[in-house]
């Protein structure tokens, strides 16, 4: 599995949240912060501009552009920019939606309409990566349709029709086919503005990229710094150097964590025992795992496998 499939799929990154909206302005709508989520809109027809928590300027978001906000901060989108706003849950009772079709808002006639497809991506609450830390409070990609390439901007018109249409299982392909609308995006954002940003630059630099390949590839191999180096194509010093510069942290920390990310979904989702897991990831005692795990998770692995047990998981 590919480096960035690799980490959303350890973060259970999955879709919760989808619908389609027509707003007529003037319009202004509050939407809340939520932990553990990516939001995206896609301007499908028209514009509107959208002012992120911490951002000093507004963004313009033109037809056949997309937003992502990959921390889920708390947003306006507008449309004039300085309109008066009103919450989501005020605007979700005063439209009268119900979750089918699109969510209607704002004043009827000849005046400007915006048309959104939204969507609302969860993480697992305790899985954290440094690519997704890293993410700037908002992610704009101009012409998307052009960036995400023909086929994706087919896909955002499928997406549309099947929530538009209320069919039978409309709502999960939607879900699904939306999905790979963040992905896209993460990765556009990593080939263009994130490849100057401190640790993003990480995931496509050829030496250190080459790197966590291997070390996502075999994370439980006995992995020292020579070791990571020569997969690198640096010499110790060299590479040890770049990889903080880039990354912001040790390789070691990177691989310990990482490390500490896999075994915590295994408790978590699975009955093997925690030997097992621990080996799995590159100790041979379980006690030398449990002090590592409990460090860098802040639980004991029991503590997390009792978590599961207690869901009936």
């Amino acid at each position: 599995m590919d480096l960035l499939s690799d980490i959303l799929a350890v973060m259970k990154m999955r879709g919760t949240l989808y619908f389609r909206t027509e707003f007529s302005a003037p319009w202004g709508v509050q939407v809340p912060a939520f932990e553990n989520v990516a939001r995206f809109h896609f301007a499908h027809r028209g514009r509107c501009w959208v002012r992120v928590a911490g951002v000093e300027n507004p963004v313009l978001l033109n037809q056949g552009d997309l937003v992502v906000i990959p921390h889920g901060a708390s947003h306006v989108l507008a449309d004039p920019v300085d309109v008066s706003v009103v919450t989501l849950d005020n605007v979700l009772e005063a439209s009268g939606f119900t979750g089918h079709g699109a969510l209607v808002y704002g004043h009827s006639g000849d005046s400007h309409t915006t048309e959104l497809i939204c969507g609302h991506f969860a993480f697992d609450s305790g899985a954290t990566h440094p690519l997704i830390e890293a993410l700037p409070p908002f992610i704009h990609i101009h012409n998307y349709g052009d960036v995400a390439h023909h086929w994706l901007e087919q896909t955002l018109k499928v997406i549309g029709s099947e929530v538009a249409q209320s069919a039978l299982g409309a709502d999960l392909i939607a879900l699904k086919l939306s999905e790979t609308i963040c992905v896209q995006a993460i990765r556009a954002y990593l080939s263009t503005d994130g490849r100057e940003r401190s640790v993003l630059a990480g995931f496509t630099d050829p030496r250190i990229s080459r790197t966590l390949d291997a070390v996502h590839e075999t994370p439980g191999a006995p992995w020292t710094l020579e070791s990571m180096a020569k997969a690198a194509g640096q010499s110790r010093t060299a590479f040890a150097e770049r990889f903080r510069r880039i990354m912001g942290q040790a390789p070691h920390e990177y691989l310990t964590q990482w490390r500490m990310q896999i075994a915590r979904q295994l408790l978590l989702e699975t009955s093997t025992p925690i030997i097992d897991i621990a080996e799995r990831v590159g100790y041979q005692s379980e006690s030398s795992f449990g002090r590592v795990f409990k460090r860098c998770i802040g639980h004991t692995p029991a503590g997390v496998r009792k978590t599961r047990l207690a869901f009936g998981t």
